[in-house]
């Protein structure tokens, strides 16, 4: 990076890659850790309980579920081939899986959860993978109202563990306690600022947790009788490989959501990479990459361990924010924290202790706030009236389809009752209004060629026929061809010198659209050293590092373009760029 590249000016003091002070990197750690250990203890706990397992395997699911946070926590924070983001990204239990793993317990047994978690996490490697192949179809739209569609379906079993009063209790106990969990939660979020937003949750349970123990709610005998050192007893239930009705009407939601929870991951990892790097850089897909695939790392172990799936938290983009300190040595820290707790029995039976009012409080307003995720999922593409009309419909069928309102006698006989969950009606619903706007979408314009100095005639003729087929003037034909010739010269000056010519077998793909009064091209090649983004974010702050023919190309594209976009994966690189019509342009 150049010393000499623009500063983002938000008072970052340690980037991902600079060493951090021990004290202060254990002192963040261990705040990273308070703020989240919650969730891999409580969700899985409130999971088995609505499930109904029994304790043994409660504390056996927690314990697996803190311990696979913690270690792949720390990969995170590696950056090694494919492996890891490089930044601080906390793992935790997934909000998203609640509904669908009490399901697979109650309809079959820890063992269907052990065979579908696996599936999923394979799932996230292929995403991982092959991320370049979904972006058109896992669009905000379709991930938003899945995720605002999950509440609807999960909240029946949280309010059931609300509305719980065990026998012997006062009827006041068991709402009382929820209500003070509810409320001091939100109270907190709703009118705090900075870093004592950060602590609601668990701020809302500690507070349900001493009123529950004021009318006697709290089992205190269960947390004396913890050993401070030691290992749950093995309750580990296998596969459960018999394939019937319940597998595969659960199989889909499985398939359905790790996309949307793999959309999560990777909104985490470029919030972090937007507050890691002092300089403006353009999102490293690469890194991306390699969260999605801890994420696939995470849940494997995870499903082995026949516990609640997990995904990456984007609440250490806030503390980043916050503190200034983006060290991966936080990570390192954090993870191995969760993974000692995971090994103190009497620390996990204080939250395992609480009452299920008080767990089903807590998720309730983690539901609610899910449900807000997905609205901001929603918005962050901007809303046009297709697109409501899509996120609009998707989410009534689905609500529909749950609440038993549309042709509950015909859905609950087909297909082993699929389409009665709302999740995936609703989000079938979406996906295929998606694909019909994508299809009949103008017809996009391909050409192919090898990439070399001789694509310039090719890639010139190729858009200026597009010019003309879309009956645009010798005005926008031209810029058009300028904007051609400028995005191919920065492709392959990176890799062209007087000691390397043009390397063999690499190959250009260029797909042209009309799109918003203007066009965009899009440029897919192998992968290039530079991101062009970067370079054009810092153009003219390092002539003496740049060639004037480099210079001046970046100058002129970002001249005839309205946008341009450079994404990097491990297999392909992929550069965007938006052109308006000159008259246009000129108006902008």
């Amino acid at each position: 990076m150049s010393k000499h590249a623009s500063t983002r000016g938000t008072g970052l003091r340690y980037q991902p890659d600079e060493k951090l002070p021990p004290a202060l990197a254990i002192g963040l750690g261990v705040q990273l850790a308070i703020l989240i250990v919650a969730f891999p203890i409580l969700i899985p706990t409130v999971v088995m309980r609505a499930a109904g397992t029994t304790d043994a395997y409660l504390t056996w699911a927690v314990f697996a579920s803190v311990a696979a946070s913690g270690a792949t926590t720390a990969l995170q924070a590696v950056r090694y081939g494919r492996i890891g983001s490089g930044h601080v990204l906390m793992m935790s239990s997934s909000t998203a899986f609640i509904w669908p793993c009490i399901a697979a317990i109650e309809r079959s047994g820890p063992g269907l959860l052990v065979t579908l978690v696996v599936l999923s996490a394979l799932l996230q490697f292929v995403l991982s993978a092959r991320i370049v192949w979904f972006r058109r179809i896992l669009t905000p739209t379709v991930s938003g109202s899945m995720l605002m569609l999950l509440p609807v379906s999960a909240m029946p079993a949280v309010f059931g563990l609300v509305a719980e009063v065990p026998e012997g209790s006062p009827g006041y106990a068991a709402p009382l306690c929820a209500a003070v969990t509810v409320v001091v939660i939100a109270g907190i979020a709703l009118k705090s600022t900075g870093s004592l937003r950060l602590w609601a949750p668990v701020i809302g349970v500690l507070c349900g947790a001493v009123v529950a123990g004021i009318v006697g709610l709290y089992d205190i005998d269960r947390v004396i009788a913890a050993s401070w050192i030691g290992l749950p007893s093995f309750e580990w239930p296998g596969f459960n490989l018999e394939f019937g009705p319940a597998f595969w009407s659960l199989l889909p939601v499985f398939l359905l959501l790790t996309p949307i929870v793999t959309l999560r991951t990777i909104s985490s990892c470029v919030a972090v990479q937007s507050v890691s790097w002092r300089s403006r850089r353009a999102v490293d897909y690469r890194a991306v990459q390699g969260s999605v695939n801890v994420d696939g790392v995470s849940n494997l172990l995870c499903g082995l361990a026949g516990t609640v799936p997990n995904n990456s938290y984007s609440i250490c983009a806030s503390l980043t924010e916050l503190t200034g300190v983006a060290a991966r040595s936080v990570g390192y820290v954090a993870g191995a924290l969760f993974l000692i707790l995971a090994f103190l029995p009497k620390a996990l039976a204080v939250v395992l202790a609480l009452p299920g009012a008080v767990s089903g409080g807590f998720l309730t307003v983690l539901l609610a706030m899910l449900f807000l995720i997905g609205i901001k999922v929603l918005l962050q593409d901007g809303l046009d009236y297709r697109k409501g009309l899509i996120t609009g419909i998707a989410f009534w069928i689905g609500v529909g389809f749950q609440s038993d309102m549309i042709f509950p006698a015909q859905v609950s006989a087909f297909a082993g009752g699929l389409f009665a969950n709302g999740v995936i009606s609703g989000g079938l619903a979406a996906i295929l209004m998606t694909l019909f706007v994508e299809l009949t979408e103008s017809r996009r314009s391909r050409m192919e060629t090898e990439l070399d100095s001789a694509a310039f005639s090719k890639i010139g003729e190729f858009l200026r026929g597009f010019a003309s087929r879309n009956r645009w003037d010798d005005g926008m034909a031209d810029r058009l061809e300028a904007v051609g010739e400028e995005a191919l010269l920065s492709l392959l000056q990176p890799e062209e010198d007087e000691t390397m010519p043009d390397r063999p077998g690499r190959r250009l793909k260029l797909v042209a659209a009309r799109a918003e009064g203007g066009a965009v091209l899009e440029f897919v090649v192998a992968p290039t050293g530079e991101n062009i983004e970067d370079r054009l974010a810092v153009l003219g702050d390092q002539a003496d590092e740049t060639t004037i023919e480099q210079e001046v190309s970046l100058r002129l594209l970002r001249h005839l373009a309205s946008s341009v976009r450079h994404q990097q994966y491990h297999d392909v690189d992929i550069v965007t760029v938006r052109v308006k019509p000159p008259a246009a342009a000129a108006r902008a």
